[in-house]
């Protein structure tokens, strides 16, 4: 109980607590009686280990009953100076009787001991013992500097501290080496050179430059003569952050203070000199090596290949390994492999496989490194026809594919947007029993996110986290910027919180894929909110994150912000870019701050981004796409004063610019002077031309430049090809535009997705229905088909009233993983509520919403529209309310249809708290919302307002129906006001609505004919109605588009 109470006191046995004098007084004299033991045991023990058979002297003896630490460690302390090889022994006896031995103290000893009898093997052992006994360096240091202390410290090896950090090293704790070096204080100890040297070394492999510049600099303090190796070192530090300047200074050094270079170090500075791409100072280098009597080898050689084929001076490559072969030395497989990875990347697969068949014919056999590298070369120019070849070969020569080979397959797959071939090869994969990696579902996740399926990509994400795979921040973020890039912004939210719900920290990259989504959306104060979050977490923003930002207030006008942003990013070091320049010199010249953009202007030429000629060039594009021309003029006019030449590209932009605001004269005459000055027309101009005579209705002087190109010694390129289809589409001639489809492949151009839908929206347009669905089976094999394609045709089936067909056509949409927009249901609805069928519009609409598409305008105007034409007005009120509360405004269309609703349901008092909204809104009426509520004035017999609004509608220049005028002066009549019947027919006459020699007997009694009524409204029957149908029309149209 006593133990008990020891452990655990309280407050009702003081006693306890405070024990008195006389148990203390026992202790005391228990242990000096156990120290005399203790000291009678180690002379005991010291004695039998003098002779030679001692572990069966104490075996015999009653020794082992009195072992423990204190006389263990004793044992050792009295017999420091002795046999150290029999005193490790006895420490094994000692292990091998009562376990293994947990005291630094005990294991310091015998580790210095063994330092001064240069058993350093055994030392090193046990030193790595204590490092796995003490996670703290500083323990384990201050054990052994104790030993070293007590056994004369004068007299001891110092080596015994190179060991002890050189276990660190070797350990791979370089934090705890670096510290235990960096830390001696009390103790006399200078490293040896080895040590410092291999320390640094490791720690640059490591990339611990910090901390390899600090163990520099305490060698330098110590005073030790630095050899070839510590120069080699310093040079390859240099080298690793790219400043060869500074590298070539410490081999010139080097040499300075005798200490000769040798081919390690030469073969340093070459790899330093190639990464940093100075190609030519490294042949130099190379070529001093050699005059230095030190001979290249094939380290040397395989430098030089792969840093001219990095920077694709493959015909070097090769004269370099031509060289290697000239020498006797044998390129080996990775040498091959640097250059067939070359010649791929420059596209030049012949040579490639030229020099792939060069390496087996000189005994190099082929494997799985080599195999990869033709793959991912073959995948990436899409040659997915080589790619199988490949593969069937690499099986042939009995090498077995690995996860990453079909991997790379896969991707070449989806890079050519062949989804279909991807998913084959995955299932292939998992037939022979190799599962996807994180790298294979990255890879269909990206693939599936570039051809709009996002739905797909999602599933395959959720797959991929079933199978026990934990998506990286890459694959979150492909997803993220899929999303974001299609303004699904929600759903990019979505996947960054589930990212770190799954413990994967977003970094700046994740961040800044939700900054530019929401900048480009415009939601400029959500982007801040995950800036300061991003911020919060210890990430700096870069320049892409400026940019965005930049970019933002540009779009939205708010320049105090984007130079504000612009300021800090420069505050920052960082360096914008032409394309932030030119956001910013833009957005100045839309809102016309000439003075401002001038001003960015003059800070790039002065920072010079880009040449002078450039930066002039930039900011007259700017103007020109701004129709900000005088202006662009006058800088065109500076930049000759001052002696610069503009080029072509500063002639497109002002010819650009004329041709957008329609004046083809200017245009043309820019063009002339151009040429008389003997700048050279490219094709970028004729595009601009041919574009500028299309939109301004000369087909035909487009086509006669077009097909003048050629006379120029020019080709047409896909962007000339793709201008001229849209404009013959545009114009009505698909015939044309189909010719000159036909045409594109016999010029070596394959048509874009863009010229497919020109193509397919000058066919809807055109009501060419079987050449559209032909178009559009294209489209779906080559993977063009987007939600732009689908909702193009879908509009054209509801244009030629198939909506059955266009129903099916967004199934077909659906099974595609083709993801609809607000356009496609719009579209939809519109077409339901032309059919009265406006139960399905409804489901249409709700269905909408459950896919977070956020119907707008439009949208509900439609379906209003709809209600209205059946006479549903409770719904038509109930989706008006629910229109405002979702705060989207009303646009003049709305109102229309709104006007006659209520008119038709005669509530007036919503019929003028409407109407004042509009004029507030500065929203003008239309003839047929004011003949609507006259009409409705009139059957309330409230014709005094009829009459105010009549004199309203005429004064602003529109004219009410006959009848309507007729209802109004018989109201009059009826209720005995003859005065204001007669003003009835006064305003008709003063406004030229009927002739003078009209009465008022005849308007009364309804016999004035329209021979009467000059030039007379339409008389017509839920006129408002019809309005709206007939705005509805073009702007439904321009959704289409």
């Amino acid at each position: 109980m006593w133990r008990l109470y020891q452990r655990k006191p309280n407050a009702l046995a003081p006693q306890i607590l405070a024990p008195k004098t006389k148990p203390i007084s026992r202790r005391h004299h228990c242990s000096s009686i156990a120290t005399k033991q203790n000291q009678e045991s180690v002379r005991e023990i010291t004695n039998i280990l003098k002779c030679n058979n001692w572990s069966f002297l104490l075996e015999s003896s009653d020794a082992p009953k009195k072992l423990n630490p204190d006389v263990i460690r004793a044992v050792l302390h009295e017999n420091k100076v002795g046999d150290s090889k029999r005193l490790l022994n006895f420490f094994f006896w000692y292990e091998h009787k009562i376990g293994t031995v947990q005291d630094l103290g005990i294991l310091s000893i015998l580790v210095v001991n063994l330092c001064n009898s240069h058993c350093y093997g055994p030392s090193s052992d046990l030193i790595e013992r204590m490092i796995r006994i003490c996670s703290y360096p500083h323990v384990v240091w201050g054990s052994i500097v104790s030993c070293y202390k007590s056994c004369n410290g004068s007299s001891s090896n110092q080596k015994v501290f190179d060991i002890l950090i050189d276990k660190y090293r070797k350990m791979g704790l370089l934090d705890e080496a670096a510290g235990v070096l960096l830390g001696v204080k009390d103790v006399e100890f200078v490293p040896s050179s080895l040590l410092f040297n291999t320390l640094s070394r490791d720690l640059l492999k490591a990339s611990r430059l910090e901390l390899f510049w600090k163990v520099f600099e305490a060698m330098s303090k110590a005073n030790i003569a630095f050899d070839v190796y510590a120069y080699t070192n310093m040079i390859n530090a240099h080298c690793k952050v790219g400043n060869v300047k500074e590298a070539k200074k410490v081999l010139v050094e080097m040499r300075d203070k005798g200490c000769n270079p040798n081919a390690v170090t030469y073969n340093v500075v070459i790899g330093g000199l190639c990464r940093a791409g100075l190609l030519d100072e490294a042949i130099e280098t190379k070529k001093s090596m050699v005059e230095k009597g030190l001979v290249p080898d094939s380290y040397t050689y395989a430098t030089l290949i792969n840093g001219f084929c990095a920077k694709k001076w493959l015909k070097e490559a090769k004269m370099v390994l031509v060289e290697m072969n000239d020498l006797g030395l044998k390129p080996d497989i990775i040498i091959y492999n640097a250059l067939i990875d070359g010649f791929m990347r420059q596209g030049d697969l012949e040579a490639a496989f030229s020099i792939r068949d060069e390496m087996v014919g000189n005994g190099v056999g082929e494997n799985l490194l080599i195999y990869h590298t033709l793959l991912n070369g073959v995948c990436k120019v899409g040659r997915m026809d080589k790619a199988e070849e490949v593969m069937n070969e690499m099986i042939k020569m009995g090498l077995q594919p690995e996860s990453r080979t079909y991997t790379l397959l896969i991707e070449g797959y989806c890079r050519e947007r062949d989804l279909i071939s991807a998913f084959k090869v995955l299932e292939e994969m998992e037939r022979v029993n190799l599962a996807p990696t994180l790298m294979t579902y990255s890879v269909i996740i990206n693939g599936l996110c570039r051809c709009g399926n996002l739905q797909q990509a999602s599933e395959v994400l959720g797959e991929m986290v079933a199978k026990g795979l934990k998506p990286n921040a890459v694959v979150y973020t492909t997803l993220m910027t899929a999303h974001a890039r299609e303004g699904r912004l929600e759903e990019s939210r979505k996947i960054f919180d589930e990212m770190k719900e799954q413990g994967i920290m977003p970094d700046v990259f994740c961040y800044n894929c939700l900054i530019i989504g929401l900048c480009r959306a415009q939601k400029m104060e959500e982007a801040r909110s995950y800036l300061v979050k991003m911020l919060e977490r210890g990430l700096k923003a870069n320049a892409h994150t400026y940019g965005a930002f930049i970019h933002g207030y540009s779009k939205v006008g708010e320049m105090q912000f984007a130079d504000r942003y612009f300021d800090e990013m420069l505050g920052y070091g960082l360096m914008p870019n032409d394309v932030i320049y030119t956001t910013l010199i833009d957005g100045h010249c839309i809102k016309g701050n000439i003075t401002e953009a001038f001003s960015v202007f003059r800070c790039m030429l002065a920072r010079r981004i880009l040449s002078d000629v450039q930066t002039y060039s930039l900011l007259i594009q700017c103007l020109s796409k701004n129709e900000k021309l005088q202006e662009a003029i006058e800088v065109f006019s500076e930049l000759c004063t001052i002696g610069l030449v503009p080029d072509v590209s500063i002639y497109n932009s002002l010819i650009s610019g004329f041709c957008k605001q329609g004046d083809l004269e200017k245009a043309c005459k820019l063009h002339e002077e151009m040429c008389a000055k003997g700048i050279t027309t490219n094709i970028v101009t004729c595009n601009i031309l041919i574009n500028g005579l299309l939109k301004a209705g000369e087909t035909e002087r487009a086509k006669v430049l077009f097909d003048g190109i050629s006379q120029k010694g020019l080709t047409p390129n896909a962007v000339t090809y793709a201008t001229m289809i849209d404009g013959c589409c545009k114009s009505g001639n698909v015939t044309a535009a189909f010719r000159l489809l036909d045409e594109m492949p016999l010029t070596g151009i394959s048509p874009d997705s863009f010229v497919y839908n020109a193509l397919l929206n000058g066919c809807c347009k055109e009501r060419e229905l079987e050449k559209a669905l032909d178009l559009f089976q294209q489209m779906l094999q080559k993977g063009f088909a987007s939600t732009l394609s689908f909702n193009t045709l879908i509009d054209g089936l509801c244009k030629s009233a198939k909506l059955q067909e266009a129903k099916r056509l967004f199934e077909v949409m659906m099974e595609k993983q083709v993801m609809p927009n607000h356009i496609t249901y719009t579209t939809l609805i519109d077409c339901h509520c032309k059919e009265g069928m406006m139960q399905e519009a409804k489901k249409l609409f709700f269905e909408m919403r459950e896919r977070n598409l956020n119907p707008n305008t439009v949208t509900y105007t439609t379906l209003l529209h709809g209600y209205n034409m059946i006479g549903d007005r409770k719904e038509v009120f109930e989706l008006f309310r629910d229109m405002l509360a979702k705060g989207i405004n009303p646009d003049k269309i709305t109102y229309y249809v709104m006007l006659d609703a209520y008119c038709k349901e005669g509530n007036l008092v919503e019929v003028f708290v409407l109407r004042d909204e509009m004029l507030e809104k500065g929203i003008q009426m239309s003839g047929s919302a004011y003949e609507a509520i006259i009409q409705a004035l009139s059957k309330k017999e409230d014709y005094s307002n009829a009459l105010s609004l009549l004199d309203e509608m005429g004064m602003s220049g529109h004219r009410l129906g006959l009848p309507t005028c007729s209802v109004i002066a018989r109201g009059f009549q009826t209720a005995g006001d003859m005065d204001k019947a007669v003003k009835v027919l006064e305003s008709m006459m003063s406004f030229g609505w009927v002739s003078e020699s009209a009465n008022l007997s005849d308007l009364v009694d309804g016999n004035l004919t329209d021979a009467d009524f000059v030039d007379a409204a339409r008389n017509q029957n839920n006129v408002n109605s019809e309005d709206a149908v007939n705005l509805l029309k073009p702007l439904m149209q321009g959704l289409a588009c």
